[in-house]
């Protein structure tokens, strides 16, 4: 779980860092400073409300009846992996016109005024910001983990993701972005096919699906489900000793649909941060 929420900190999070440094950029190249605040209020208020909502999906659930809770663990699950799914291929289809994009929206910001220029900010983080909150939720139930340890990897891959999106905009440190984002979007989806397996066994909880107890298969006489192999397993795959038909199967049928899709159109050009980064940080630079 360490390892998971790490990951989707580091990626989320260079991510958002990554839409701040070209904004940024873009308002240093063209001398227009004076609205560097108003972003810097979008970006605060983006990173409140993810906090606000990864709280509330955290805390403001255990207080429910088990069948509530259960609903609303998978149904939150279900979206956070179409939220996620569709980031993944939304990045890498944008490719070299997300920069302009993103700049452009900014330009016509600056004539329409503070309000417009910090929703820029606000929209571009804030998304970033929503699907982390949700994923952050469904990982952390998913594993039945307690302790620190899930907010620990959240806080490192965070912390990471806001080293590197400062030394980028600096020119201290120069990565391969596409690369980067690349086995990061590998990772991603083998987290997102547990997510999607967890959303499927609550739901059978819930009494939404059927099948709960119509087994794939049960090794829980050879791996004691609370061994650290199984632990560690399940924390990165969200696999079990013992599982339902629909589970497995939802979680093999993502993999075979999702990961073969994402691999099939990545590298035929540069992603959007990466493009990003190259024409935008070096531009501020000048």
């Amino acid at each position: 779980m360490f390892f998971s929420n790490a990951l989707i900190g580091l990626r989320e999070g260079l991510e958002a860092a990554l839409v701040v440094v070209i904004l940024i950029a873009f308002l240093v190249k063209t001398d227009r400073r004076w609205a560097l605040r108003y972003v810097w209020i979008g970006v605060g208020a983006a990173v409140a409300l993810s906090v606000v909502i990864g709280a509330v999906l955290t805390f403001g659930t255990s207080g429910l009846d088990d069948r509530t809770a259960e609903l609303v663990g998978g149904l939150a699950s279900l979206l956070a992996v179409v939220l996620v799914t569709g980031m993944i291929f939304w990045m890498r289809s944008v490719g070299r016109r997300f920069a302009g994009e993103l700049t452009g929206k900014l330009d016509r910001a600056l004539d329409a005024g503070p309000f417009a220029i910090a929703a820029v900010a606000f929209l571009g983080v804030g998304r970033e910001g929503l699907e982390s909150a949700l994923f952050f939720y469904a990982t952390v139930e998913s594993a039945g983990e307690t302790g620190i340890a899930p907010a620990l990897g959240w806080v490192v891959g965070i912390g990471a993701a806001v080293a590197l999106g400062i030394a980028i905009y600096l020119g201290a440190v120069r990565i391969d972005l596409a690369q980067f984002f690349r086995w990061t979007g590998v990772g991603l989806v083998i987290v997102a096919a547990g997510i999607l397996a967890y959303a499927v066994h609550e739901l059978q909880e819930a009494g939404v699906l059927p099948g709960e107890n119509v087994y794939a298969f049960d090794v829980r006489s050879t791996i004691d489900p609370t061994s650290p192999l199984a632990m560690v397993v399940r924390g990165i795959f969200n696999l079990r000793p013992r599982m339902a038909v629909l589970e497995i199967g939802a979680w093999a049928a993502y993999l075979v649909v999702v990961l073969p899709l994402f691999l099939r159109g990545v590298g035929r050009r540069p992603t959007a941060t990466a493009a990003a980064a190259a024409e935008s940080v070096p531009a501020a630079k000048r």
